[in-house]
């Protein structure tokens, strides 16, 4: 099984919290293809760094558990109409999380998340 993993997982994951142990399950699981965004390296580091935590052991494990899954223009045009179409109807949901879920769209995987800006995305399991 193909899984993105969010920001907002991965912080759980690095909190060593109860959704934490849920990721942590899932990228231990052999038959499960683990992958990140480049913008989520950046917002996992950013948040880290404000937490005073050791970010340089958070980015070479998510390096080293992660396939970095590139954003060619076709979805980042995609990602854009998603986004503007949630954004009329008053959502707040970020780019890099319309990023992940036209990503996912491509390539048939799950997004593994604690946001609840997934919580009406059918590919999403919410921990």
């Amino acid at each position: 099984m193909k899984y993105f993993v969010d920001s907002s997982a991965w912080i759980e994951y690095f909190n060593g919290s109860s959704a934490g142990e849920k990721v942590n399950d899932i990228m231990l699981n052999e038959e499960s293809e683990i992958f990140i965004i480049n913008i989520n390296i950046g917002e996992v580091v950013s948040f880290l760094k404000r937490e005073s935590k050791n970010i340089e052991t958070a980015y070479e494990s998510m390096i080293k558990r992660a396939k970095i899954f590139e954003i060619t223009p076709r979805i980042a045009k995609e990602a854009g109409i998603l986004h503007a179409e949630k954004r009329m109807n008053k959502s707040t949901i970020s780019l890099a999380d319309t990023l992940i879920i036209s990503a996912a769209k491509s390539i048939n995987a799950k997004i593994v998340a604690k946001d609840p800006h997934f919580k009406d995305v059918k590919e999403a399991i919410l921990l």
